[in-house]
């Protein structure tokens, strides 16, 4: 038996079906455990499935740092925006993507940056996730489930990575006072929702031109409020490790 209060799942994430990130909080929910991830797997796949287990044990499941790194995004809906419907949003959700441009744009090559965003811990050994768009997808995915309450999974965002960009792409862009930036999109249709991750070259006027490096940025827009941006800036690991411990003291308060 085991006697732990919760379980903080933070597992490698599955694309594809969740797993094993799914079966470990159905175990810590079902034996009486809050549980708390930055997983986004478990949240796209089994999010409906999850929660009302929670409900049925009086235990929560909380997963603020699964996008945005624990920038208040699901519990901004959750806890201060009662009744209010996203209509659609619009941001920079990957991280290692928008380092990568952002020293592409300073000069280094593709291979470059991206073995600089492994060095410091931040692309995977294998960084095809990040770079052929699957992280954003799923974080839109995740998005979408939770706060439009349309299942979404990843395969069903329209996806583009940042791969097939040159740095001659990157340059000339710079030149003319541009930036590409991998960019995220959802938005309520009359026929169900259009998604989408892929690159956008923007001026200076879009609100997503200055999120630079690490930082990310993701602006709502509802049917009661105007635009509410929530921008985080230079994320590490210490605001993903605050994202899990603010969902705990709001799981046992």
């Amino acid at each position: 038996a085991c006697n732990a209060d919760v379980l903080f799942e933070n597992t490698p994430v599955s694309y594809d079906d969740g797993q094993p990130a799914i079966e470990h909080i159905s175990t810590a929910l079902s034996t009486g455990m809050h549980a708390i991830t930055a997983n986004k797997g478990p949240v796209v796949h089994a999010y409906r499935e999850l929660t009302k287990l929670a409900h049925a044990h009086k235990r929560k499941f909380f997963f603020e740092s699964a996008v945005m790194d624990g920038a208040p995004v699901f519990s901004l809906w959750r806890e201060t925006l009662p009744a209010a419907e996203l209509q659609s949003f619009r941001g920079i959700l990957n991280s290692t993507t928008n380092l990568i441009l952002t020293l592409m744009e300073q000069g280094k090559t593709f291979e470059d940056a991206v073995a600089y965003t492994q060095s410091i811990g931040i692309a995977e050994t294998d960084p095809s996730g990040d770079i052929e768009g699957w992280d954003a997808a799923i974080k839109v995915s995740a998005l979408v489930t939770v706060l439009m309450g349309i299942n979404l999974k990843p395969s069903g965002v329209e996806r583009k990575g940042i791969e097939s960009l040159l740095s001659e792409d990157i340059q000339s862009a710079s030149a003319e006072g541009k930036r590409w930036k991998l960019v995220c999109k959802a938005e309520r249709t009359d026929s169900g929702i259009e998604t989408s991750v892929r690159p956008e070259l923007l001026d200076p006027s879009d609100p997503l031109y200055n999120v630079m490096g690490t930082s990310s940025a993701v602006t709502f827009h509802s049917d009661t409020l105007g635009p509410l941006t929530i921008t985080e800036s230079d994320p590490g690991p210490h605001t993903t490790a605050y994202g899990l411990l603010a969902d705990y003291i709001n799981a046992v308060r």
